[in-house]
């Protein structure tokens, strides 16, 4: 009998399924059988998944219960729940990048408290046992400096006045607890300096020189001020202020004590990058910085991740009148040794509880705040 001939493409046929098909195993008897979990444990472990149905028509508010606006209406990934940007507390005023959750789903903690171990490892506060004393010597060195000019020179010079810290060290610790609080539940750490992290804009591209027009270069007094400031802060003498949240507005800032006009309340901080790499970010808190000449060397403040207390002062509504006559502070920018600064001054006399606002478009008319209460 001649043996059997294997074309080609029965070899091809055959190695193929050789490769692909899975070697088979005869069971143990000695090797126990394997025990699976129940499904409803892993479905408690497993991460959400994000189902998209086929018509979004039906979907309409958690809130208010219409569907109108539908450009308005953002969808929970979670629970795939329907709520407009206007209806959310506080209100939405951009279309999140990214995945968004709804508040439930979301579990936000709010507050958290703080001993006064903390609050101190919080805020890194240098103890030292004459700050009062420098404090104080400091102060009366600006009285009697102020004295010895003329009224009418100091109303038209406007200098820059040191805020005044509470007296009670227990109100102080009050006030660095509620910031804090709030810091911590925007996963956001402390800091009361501008900061260049990689891959963002470096410290050599943040020059006064650059601005567009040139820019205001803050006088040696008002340095002093600053300065000033600055050391009662690290020695946790902070300004009266402190941080509440509101269903409307969310996080926003409150006077603790009268706070006079044009006293420095403080430095908007927090990561420098260019304007050109943050166009399309969702956060609600860019600050300018520089203004180039070219476009592409402009400079923003990114308080997303770092920031201080300037992170929480509202925005008004510049398109009403009422919203307007709330304007009580202002962001000004300055050249600092050469760097552009931005600080936020008292605009005219704050009582005690009265919250904080500016104009957020002090420089540009670009972020929305139509929908500001």
């Amino acid at each position: 009998m001649a043996p059997a001939t294997i074309t080609p493409a029965a070899r091809r046929h055959v190695s193929s399924r050789r490769r692909t098909e899975a070697p088979r195993r005869r069971p143990s008897p000695s090797s126990p059988p394997r025990k699976l979990r129940p499904l409803s444990e892993i479905l408690d472990r497993a991460k959400y998944a994000v189902v998209e149905p086929t018509d979004y028509s039906d979907i309409i508010c958690e809130q208010c219960g219409s569907g109108e606006r539908p450009e308005e209406l953002l969808l929970c990934d979670k629970c795939d729940k329907g709520f407009h940007m206007r209806c959310l507390r506080p209100i939405v005023v951009r279309v999140p990048i990214g995945s968004w959750l709804c508040p439930k789903c979301s579990d936000h903690r709010r507050v958290r408290s703080f001993s006064q171990k903390k609050i101190i490892d919080f805020f890194k506060i240098q103890k030292s046992g004459d700050g009062k004393k420098k404090c104080a010597s400091n102060q009366d060195t600006r009285k009697r400096r102020r004295r010895s000019v003329s009224l009418v020179l100091l109303k038209k010079r406007r200098r820059l006045l040191p805020f005044i810290p509470s007296e009670d060290p227990n109100q102080r610790l009050k006030q660095m607890g509620t910031l804090a609080s709030a810091l911590t539940a925007m996963q956001m750490e402390f800091s009361d300096e501008l900061t260049y992290s990689s891959g963002m804009a470096p410290r050599s591209a943040n020059q006064a020189k650059f601005e567009n027009g040139g820019m205001q270069v803050l006088s040696k007094e008002d340095m002093e001020t600053l300065e000033l400031c600055r050391a009662m802060s690290r020695r946790g003498e902070c300004p009266p202020f402190i941080v509440v949240f509101d269903l409307c507005e969310g996080y926003t800032v409150e006077a603790d004590a009268q706070i006079k006009d044009m006293t420095f309340i403080a430095e908007y901080t927090g990561d420098v990058d260019y304007i050109k790499n943050r166009e399309n970010d969702d956060c609600d808190s860019l600050m300018t910085l520089l203004l180039a000449t070219n476009p592409s060397e402009s400079l923003v403040i990114c308080p997303d991740k770092r920031g201080n207390i300037a992170r929480f002062i509202n925005g008004i509504n510049n398109h009403t009148p009422e919203g307007k006559k709330k304007q009580n502070c202002k962001c000004v920018r300055y050249s600092v040794n050469g760097e552009c600064r931005v600080l936020l001054v008292a605009t005219r006399d704050i009582a005690k509880g009265e919250r904080l606002y500016y104009d957020y478009n002090g420089y540009e008319h670009e972020y929305p705040t139509h929908h500001f209460v």
